[in-house]
């Protein structure tokens, strides 16, 4: 390769229509035992709890972004993380539409050779998402009224 060339990277979108379901996550996990220079994963997954707000019980939470902002902000952000954390992958998938109570909208999976990377980076990304990324949510209660949804 050139060493005058730039190396681009494939631009990466966070986000999944409706829910992260297991069989995506159980997947994503299953592509990665053939690299054996891995030996820690981290996992994060967020689930809608069905919290009770004003005695109505939270069905689901419709979950709208502001997407290229995101993905721009968490491009920069990833590349901070691999900087800092020696790390073999990482990917984020955050849910966009509707997800019901119980179903999982948050699934961040970071891998490394040892486990205090992956455990870091993991935990650093999560608050990332939850304070930094345009990411809104607005929780559907029981009797169909609706709620914004505050990170915490």
């Amino acid at each position: 390769m050139d060493t005058n060339q730039v190396k681009v990277h494939r631009k990466k979108t966070m986000f999944v229509d409706g829910p992260v379901t297991p069989e995506f996550i159980a997947t994503a996990i299953a592509k990665h035992s053939s690299n054996t220079a891995i030996g820690a994963h981290q996992i994060f997954l967020g689930q809608i709890r069905a919290d009770v707000i004003d005695q109505k019980m939270v069905m689901a939470i419709e979950f709208t972004a502001y997407r290229e902002m995101a993905d721009d902000a968490y491009a920069i952000f990833r590349e901070s993380l691999f900087s800092k954390y020696s790390l073999t992958c990482m990917h984020v998938y955050h849910s966009v539409g509707r997800v019901n109570a119980g179903e999982v909208n948050l699934f961040v999976f970071v891998s490394s050779v040892h486990r205090k990377d992956a455990t870091a980076a993991c935990a650093e990304l999560v608050e990332w998402i939850k304070k930094e990324a345009p990411v809104w949510g607005k929780e559907i209660l029981s009797d169909d009224q609706v709620h914004w949804k505050v990170n915490t």
